[in-house]
């Protein structure tokens, strides 16, 4: 079936409409025309390692998995779970994984390294799951996501925007990243309170800056940005004097919000071989 079609297909025996759970952040896309948007962007081909972070009830994974051919989707609510084949016709091909996708093991789908990902995340967890799945970059291509538009606005960011700080740099060093569109609020059940916006992630094969430390540099990020107001000189008091920041090329006096990717680099190598940083996760 082409997947244009499977966009408004339903299955006889389809389940009645779930009804959304709070406690998930379930919001449900319904607009056709955001789906086919969503998939043009996306545009999925035969064998291709594919996965849906939040199926739902399957308005989207119908037409992917009839432009791929085989799909993974990884759903936490387990009646969603359990109805989605009836929901789609019971397709081959689509093979579900219930659980959680913070502790979901996306390795496990494409060793190679061509995962693609795509989801309508819930907005309570979508910055720490984009942390997730940037621990397991090595084996993702790319990834489409249904965002808060704010978060989309951080993840875009370049230095001196407002939006911009640990987020967008950490992603950055990962991935880079595209605003594709905004979606309208009507376009889900029920309607979020907040904006969406479509966001693609393309993993860079290489980095684009040289780290000695990966979690010296995402402490440095994290600790300059929960200072934003202060200047790098007092941000990284204790751990480089303003010698020491001047020697990487950075104004001490400058503040977190100015400064690029490379910058943070810098930073973080000269602590890192200072040492007097704690090692820490920040994700």
């Amino acid at each position: 079936m082409p997947w244009r079609d499977a966009v408004a297909e339903q299955s006889p025996d389809q389940p009645p409409r779930h009804r959304p759970r709070r406690r998930f952040g379930q919001h449900f896309l319904h607009d056709p025309t955001t789906v086919r948007r969503i998939v043009d962007a996306i545009a999925p081909v035969p064998g291709e390692p594919l996965v849906e972070i939040g199926p739902g009830e399957g308005v989207l994974t119908g037409p992917l998995l009839a432009a791929a051919g085989a799909l993974d989707v990884v759903e936490i609510d387990r009646d969603l779970a359990a109805a989605l084949p009836a929901r789609l016709g019971h397709p081959p091909g689509l093979r579900i994984h219930g659980g959680d996708a913070l502790d979901f093991d996306f390795r496990g789908l494409a060793p190679a390294g061509g995962l693609r990902v795509v989801g309508n995340l819930p907005y309570n967890v979508s910055t720490p799951l984009l942390f997730h799945l940037l621990d397991q970059a090595d084996v993702i291509r790319d990834m489409h996501f249904m965002l808060q538009s704010e978060v989309v606005d951080r993840l875009v960011a370049r230095p001196g925007d407002d939006a911009y700080g640990r987020l967008g740099v950490m992603v950055s060093l990962t991935c880079s990243a595209e605003r594709l569109f905004t979606v309208r609020a009507g376009a889900f059940r029920p309607p979020p309170r907040v904006v969406s916006a479509v966001v693609r992630l393309r993993v860079r094969r290489q980095p684009p800056v040289a780290l000695d430390d990966p979690a010296v540099f995402a402490a440095v990020v994290a600790q300059l940005f929960s200072q934003r107001r202060k200047t790098v000189r007092n941000g990284l008091r204790g751990r480089l004097d303003a010698d020491a920041i001047a020697a990487t090329g950075v104004d001490p006096g400058a503040r977190p919000e100015t400064l690029d990717l490379a910058a943070f680099a810098a930073l973080a190598n000269a602590v890192a071989r200072d040492g007097s940083v704690t090692h820490r996760r920040c994700g």
